[in-house]
């Protein structure tokens, strides 16, 4: 059970901003998806933790999104309550060195889990440190990208993250500290565990704020230059399979073009599945499943969907 009317009445003493059978389709970078029971923003920690109390002692399990980048959200929609961390939670600023973790003549940053990477990004610019270059232009949140140990060009969250700290289901919160994050490709402790992550502390070192540009400057252009930016999709539809890459083997395989209703296989990029317009949920699931069929028959690779279906 929903338990809507308990919910609502939770709600409404907040002052959290929330709508009923918001459309999905606005919140994921896909534009994919029916609708959601409830669609719910929050602003705090304190708004969060108490909402999550309350779910859970109806034993309700909320869904928890950011940007919705690396979602495909199902065309029936979302039974259940969805939790938005996002704008309205997003502060980034300079940090003392945190908890259990060595300053080493390293400056900490601190952001929470609804802000942009390209947010953060230009903050450290704008601080002139170096590290998170690599991050600039990927289309997530910082909590999605601590939850997946989100990475490219050679640099990954587990190079600059030392710490974060999240609400269990019941809405207590706790921290994790270096190795407690359990970092892998894509994978962290996240992954393994529910629960709504509220921050991370990066660990950066002083550099030089043009060459800092400059290199945040080259990796913007090479998505641009290389990834199908102008189409709605997830990103990168699947891990990449030990000893190869999921976009080569896709191209060998003669799939770029490849299409179910409005999905394709990207032209630009084989490892993006694209929405071209119209494409629903299914189209996407039956074009994942035509790429992974050929890949196997004819290279023997499985491939692994990196996209998160609710």
């Amino acid at each position: 059970m929903l338990h809507l009317e308990e919910i609502r009445q939770c709600l409404a003493q907040s002052g959290m901003l929330w709508r009923e059978n918001e459309n999905m389709a606005a919140h994921t970078t896909f534009r994919i998806g029916g609708p959601a029971a409830l669609f719910v923003e929050v602003s705090s920690a304190q708004e969060l933790s108490e909402l999550m109390a309350k779910l859970h002692s109806l034993s309700v399990k909320p869904v928890i999104i950011g940007r919705g980048s690396n979602l495909l959200v199902s065309d029936k929609g979302i039974d259940a309550p969805v939790i938005c961390v996002g704008e309205h939670f997003s502060q980034v600023s300079l940090s003392s060195a945190p908890e259990r973790v060595e300053a080493d003549g390293r400056t900490f940053v601190y952001a929470q889990s609804g802000a942009s990477l390209t947010k953060l990004c230009r903050f450290c610019l704008e601080q002139g440190l170096s590290g998170l270059e690599f991050a600039y232009g990927i289309p997530g949140t910082v909590g999605g990208a601590i939850a997946m140990n989100a990475g490219a060009y050679g640099g990954e969250m587990k190079d600059v993250v030392v710490g974060a700290h999240h609400l269990t289901m019941d809405g207590t919160e706790k921290h994790l500290w270096n190795q407690e994050l359990d970092f892998g490709y894509r994978h962290s402790f996240y992954t393994d565990h529910s629960a709504c992550i509220l921050g991370g502390w990066f660990a950066l070192k002083p550099g030089s704020r043009d060459e800092i540009k400059a290199l945040m400057d080259e990796n913007l252009n090479k998505r641009q230059t290389k990834q199908p930016l102008e189409y709605p999709s997830a990103g990168s539809t699947f891990k990449r399979p030990v000893g190869n890459y999921a976009s080569a083997l896709i191209d060998q395989c003669g799939l770029k073009g490849r299409s179910v209703g409005g999905a394709q296989v990207s032209e630009k990029h084989a490892g993006f599945v694209i929405n071209t317009g119209g494409a629903t949920a299914q189209d996407v699931l039956d074009l994942v499943a035509v790429i992974q069929k050929v890949v196997k028959d004819q290279t023997g690779y499985d491939l692994e969907c990196e996209i998160k279906l609710l």
